[in-house]
């Protein structure tokens, strides 16, 4: 059955909720207020795009269902744990996260640290045994390096120091948003393509440049977002930028060029797919759908 990206949302939506409330809900634990902040953080809200990008891409490439909701569950986790950090006072210090209080409004700073953390390892228990018949043992190899790669010293976490280092020139402030959202992307890409057990360079090169430029795009939109946004729909308060003094694509180049930008590297991504002939329309209509968003 061909499926349109609205398809693939509903998939996407229902078969990660499944997962996280397995995990998060009714599993037994010792420390039920730590499972209690993590599905705060996890189950209810979020648009899931870093799963959808799983579920869209695999699908394009023929992987089956259950070899991405391996990959799909664990990138959102560690997507999750990173805002729960990304909100605390020691970092942007936010009180709004999706439309709701954060995580360390509502349990606290360090029941919001363990939640965060458990999300983590969380992630990658599911990536080592979580149920799937079609992923192969170096399969599963493959996407827990990845996605360790995307989160620490390379990744993430390292985008994360550099932006608390605040950056001031062009070239750093692109490099920060690499690490500190784009390569996550780029991660979905490799994880579905894992998944898929794709080997071919030219699709593998391809992929990692459609998500290398709406990796890039989709941070400078954010800035956009926080300056002109509105906070019943981007469900998080505007001007935190500003107020923490930070400087920015948006803040450098101005408003003008910063569109102009997002919408070179649309175009640059939507060229990188055609590769998939008519298989990319379901990644087009993705990539239209993140860059057109308002929250």
């Amino acid at each position: 059955m061909k499926l349109v990206l609205q398809d693939l949302q509903i998939l996407c939506q229902q078969r990660t909720r499944d997962i996280f409330k397995h995990y998060l809900e009714k599993l037994a634990t010792p420390a039920p207020l730590l499972q209690q902040a993590m599905s705060y953080a996890i189950v209810n809200g979020g648009k899931r795009l870093r799963p959808l990008l799983i579920y869209t891409t695999g699908y394009a490439l023929g992987a089956p269902w259950e070899n991405l909701d391996v990959p799909a569950t664990a990138i959102e986790m560690i997507h999750s744990y990173s805002l729960i950090h990304d909100d605390l006072p020691a970092m942007d210090n936010s009180d709004l996260r999706r439309g709701k209080p954060t995580c360390h409004k509502v349990y606290g700073d360090a029941i919001a640290i363990l939640a965060g953390d458990a999300l983590q390892t969380l992630a990658f228990e599911i990536l080592t045994s979580h149920p799937a018949p079609q992923l192969w043992p170096y399969q599963r190899l493959a996407m827990i390096q990845a996605l360790c790669h995307a989160s620490g010293l390379q990744g993430i976490a390292a985008g994360q120091t550099l932006d608390i280092q605040k950056m001031n020139n062009l070239s750093e402030i692109t490099a920060m948003y690499q690490l500190k959202t784009g390569i996550l992307l780029s991660a979905c890409i490799n994880l579905s393509l894992i998944a898929a057990n794709v080997s071919d360079p030219q699709i593998i090169s391809s992929l990692e440049n459609f998500a290398h430029c709406i990796g890039l795009a989709f941070q400078i939109q954010d800035d956009l977002l926080d300056i002109e946004g509105e906070v019943a729909l981007t469900g998080k308060p505007n001007g935190i930028d500003a107020a923490n003094q930070k400087v920015t694509y948006v803040s450098l180049v101005g408003i003008d060029h910063a569109r102009q930008k997002i919408n070179e590297l649309f175009e640059s991504a939507i060229t990188s797919i055609q590769i998939l002939g008519e298989k990319s329309v379901v990644l087009l209509e993705l990539a239209n759908f993140i860059l057109q968003r308002e929250k």
